[in-house]
């Protein structure tokens, strides 16, 4: 039905367009005088310009979306720059013209609006900009500018929208912090190295970015001169430092906690010197093998970006299909907003491996242990599983709570 009136609407304005030309014009006639001439030959013109845009197409308007990057972190704030040439000088009254925003990014706090009229009156170039603020984590996918003008009369309006595909990816927010591996003493229990991981200097198997702690003669001067940036020698371990992440994907408000403090121990670790690998459980488990470097950071990144709280299977369930996880020698970091009998009866019976289990309790700003949460982590202490509460904004201090215990 919708379809049906935008067809026959342009007809019937016109028609009644044309209806207005005689009745000015039958005036003009049987009225006779200047009065009556001069009120038809005055409306003639806007009667002109009306009927022009009715047939002026607005699919001779190329549009183009210019982003300054496609990649992002979250929070950060997006500029976007909408460019429009026509190949025809015709003499447009106003153009609106609206970037339809992904859905995700409508929310976003607009500090320039996306939307805007302009007048282009003869010009066949012109373009404004629009900023988003904080944006928001995801692949955001935009598809359609739309342009809407029209007459002075208000009788016609003619709409048209430009398909024009862009894609930015906003990977999650992370903070930098130091990570210290994990050694086990039987007795006094587990502490954490702040030495970096010790490597075979004889072997060198890549190059990374300089990191403090990093010696003189580590230093790749040809590398370094190709990246304009001092670029260190890689070099294999002399003892496993691997560090395995399992990140529970439930519905949880505390989600972007989980995501963000997930993107910054990944980031920690590598940079670390050491080799990660990560576990997710969304729709579909997602596994990433222990490895080092910057491609298993960015495969990582890419992954959390995207991920969402859509897991319908519990922690503790999910972890109870992975046999592996019994002979696995790395260290194992469990990043989740709820704490549960289950999952701590789970992890104590994974804890008589060899590796160090250790869970973070994801909690907004000044959020506290309820008292089930406080039994809990009283619980996990006896067995000698560590529990570590970390606040939003507060990531930095995590591995030093660990060091703690």
């Amino acid at each position: 039905m919708k379809k049906v009136i935008e067809r026959i609407q342009l007809p019937w304005k016109l028609l009644v367009l044309s209806m207005l030309v005689v009745i000015t014009f039958s005036y003009a006639m049987f009225q006779g005088g200047f009065v009556s001439w001069f009120l038809f030959f005055s409306f003639s013109p806007f009667v002109l310009l009306s009927l022009a845009v009715s047939f002026y197409p607005l699919k001779d308007i190329e549009v183009k979306r210019v982003l300054t990057k496609t990649d992002y972190h979250a929070g950060e704030p997006l500029k976007v720059q909408i460019q429009l040439n026509r190949k025809v000088r015709f003499p447009l009254l106003y153009l609106v013209v609206e970037d339809l925003l992904p859905v995700r990014l409508s929310f976003a706090h607009q500090v320039k609006k996306s939307k805007i009229i302009l007048i282009p009156g003869f010009k066949k170039e012109f373009s404004f900009e629009y900023e988003l603020e904080n944006l928001p984590r995801g692949e955001h996918l935009f598809h359609e500018v739309r342009l809407k003008t029209g007459d002075l009369l208000g009788l016609i309006e003619k709409e048209q929208k430009m398909t024009t595909p862009n894609q930015i990816i906003v990977y999650p927010a992370y903070t930098e912090m130091l990570y210290r591996p994990f050694e086990n003493h039987y007795e006094q229990g587990m502490t954490a190295s702040r030495e970096r991981v010790q490597r075979d200097t004889s072997i060198a198997i890549g190059v990374r970015e300089y990191q403090p702690g990093d010696r003189f003669s580590w230093i790749n001067w040809k590398a370094s001169a190709k990246r304009n940036d001092i670029m260190t020698k890689e070099f294999e371990q002399r003892q496993s430092h691997d560090v395995l992440v399992i990140m529970d994907c439930n519905q949880d408000n505390r989600f972007e906690f989980v995501v963000s403090f997930t993107a910054s121990i990944v980031r920690a670790i590598l940079r670390k010197g050491a080799q990660v690998g990560l576990i997710s459980y969304g729709v579909d488990r997602t596994s990433f093998p222990i490895r080092g470097g910057e491609a298993q950071q960015h495969q990582i990144f890419y992954h959390l970006a995207k991920i969402e709280d859509t897991s319908k299977l519990p922690l503790d369930r999910a972890l109870e299909l992975e046999s592996f996880l019994t002979q696995q020698n790395a260290s194992i970091l469990l990043v989740t907003a709820q704490l549960t009998k289950p999952l701590l009866e789970k992890v104590s019976f994974l804890s008589k491996r060899k590796g160090t289990i250790v869970i973070f309790l994801m909690k907004e700003a000044k959020g506290s242990l309820s008292s089930n949460e406080l039994s809990l982590k009283s619980m996990a202490s006896t067995r000698g599983i560590r529990v570590v509460l970390v606040h939003e904004g507060q990531f930095a201090n995590a591995f030093s709570e660990v060091s703690r215990g």
